[in-house]
C-alpha cells in the first residue's frame, strides 16, 4: 500500500469501550459459577478497534468518540495514543466509559455483555466545526454508534469529496441514518438479513443495492460476498485456528478502509482485509490480535 497524500488516511467515528475478556471452558448455565482459565483487558469498540488496525497496518488514523474520565477511559485513551492513533478529537466526560465483559470458549465462540447506560451520543457542539479541514482524511469509517454527529460528518464528507464507509453490524438508528449517505456499505450477515427481511443472503444483497451501489456482506468464517457497481463475487475465509473471534469484523473494516484510502485494487482490498480479520482470531482479546502490515502480507504469501 502506498502512503496517502491526506493528513489522515482513515478517520474512525463511533464507539470506544473497554473489554474484560475471560477465557472459559464453556459458557455457564443459569445460576452456575465458572472459573476462567485466563483473563485479559484492553480497549475495544468497533470504531476504536478499526482505528488501531489502521495504525498498526502503517497508516495514519484518527478517532472521534467518547471516553469517560474513569480508569477504563484513561487506560483506553493511553492505549490509543501508544498505538499511534490521533486522539485530539476524543471527547472526555464524567459519564462512565462503556464496558464489555466477554466470555470466550476454546473454539473462539464468545458471549458479550455490554454496559453503556450513562454516556450520551456526542452532539455537534462536541466536535470542532473544522475537524475535517484539520484532519483532511482520505476515508471516514463510521460504525453508527454516534447517531447525531455521524450524518453531519457524512454529508460534509460528500461535499469535500472524502470517501465514506459504514460498518453496519446490526440494525439501529445510527446505521440506518447512514445507509444512503456512504460510498461503501460493509455489513454483517445479521444486518443484511434483519434489515431486508430476507432469508437468503444473495437476495439481501440485491435489496441493499437499492441503498448503495457498493455493498459487502461479511459472513464470518464463511467469507464474504460483494457487489461493486455491476461487478460481484465472493471471497472465502482464510482457514485459521480461531481462538477468539472478538473484533474480527472491526479489524476487517479498519483494513478495508486503509486499503480504500491507499487506492488498492478491489480484489486485493477484500483479500487483505479478510486476512487481517483471520489473523485477529488467532489471539485472545481483539486488540492483542490486530496484525501488522508485515504479518498480513506474510500471511497472504503463505496462503496464495
Amino acid at each position: 500500500m502506498t502512503l496517502s497524500l491526506k493528513n489522515i488516511d482513515v478517520l474512525c467515528v463511533g464507539n470506544a469501550s473497554y473489554d474484560l475478556v475471560f477465557s472459559v471452558s464453556r459458557h455457564p448455565h443459569a445460576d452456575e459459577k465458572t472459573i476462567a482459565d485466563d483473563f485479559k483487558d484492553c480497549g475495544g469498540g468497533p470504531a476504536a478497534n478499526a482505528a488501531v488496525t489502521v495504525a498498526r497496518l502503517g497508516k495514519k488514523a484518527a478517532f472521534i468518540g467518547y471516553l469517560g474520565n474513569d480508569i477504563f477511559g484513561q487506560k483506553h485513551f493511553s492505549e490509543l495514543r501508544r498505538a499511534g492513533v490521533n486522539t485530539s478529537y476524543i471527547v472526555r466526560g464524567s459519564a462512565a466509559t462503556p464496558l464489555s465483559s466477554i466470555l470466550v470458549k476454546p473454539n473462539g465462540d464468545r458471549s458479550i455483555v455490554n454496559y453503556n447506560k450513562q454516556s450520551q451520543p456526542l452532539r455537534d457542539v462536541d466536535i470542532a466545526p473544522d475537524v475535517l479541514e484539520k484532519l483532511h482524511p482520505a476515508v471516514i469509517l463510521f460504525d453508527g454508534h454516534e447517531p447525531v454527529i455521524s450524518p453531519l460528518l457524512a454529508d460534509a464528507a460528500r461535499e469535500m469529496g472524502i470517501i465514506t464507509v459504514l460498518d453496519a453490524g446490526s440494525v439501529f438508528d445510527g446505521t440506518l441514518s447512514l445507509l444512503d449517505r456512504v460510498n461503501y456499505l460493509v455489513c454483517s450477515e445479521k444486518f443484511a438479513l434483519d434489515y431486508t427481511g430476507e432469508t437468503d443472503k444473495e437476495k439481501a444483497l440485491q435489496q441493499l443495492r437499492k441503498h448503495n451501489t457498493n455493498v459487502v456482506i461479511t459472513l464470518g468464517g464463511r467469507g464474504l460476498l460483494w457487489q461493486k457497481q455491476e461487478n460481484k463475487g465472493v471471497v472465502p475465509a482464510f482457514p485459521v485456528n480461531a481462538i477468539d473471534t472478538t473484533g474480527a469484523g472491526d479489524v476487517f473494516h479498519g483494513a478495508f478502509a486503509a486499503c480504500i484510502a491507499a487506492g488498492v485494487d478491489w480484489d486485493v482490498t477484500l483479500r487483505y482485509a479478510s486476512a487481517a480479520a483471520a489473523l485477529c482470531c488467532t489471539k485472545t482479546g481483539a486488540r492483542f490480535g490486530i496484525p501488522t502490515n508485515r504479518e498480513v502480507t506474510d500471511f497472504l504469501k503463505r496462503n496464495g
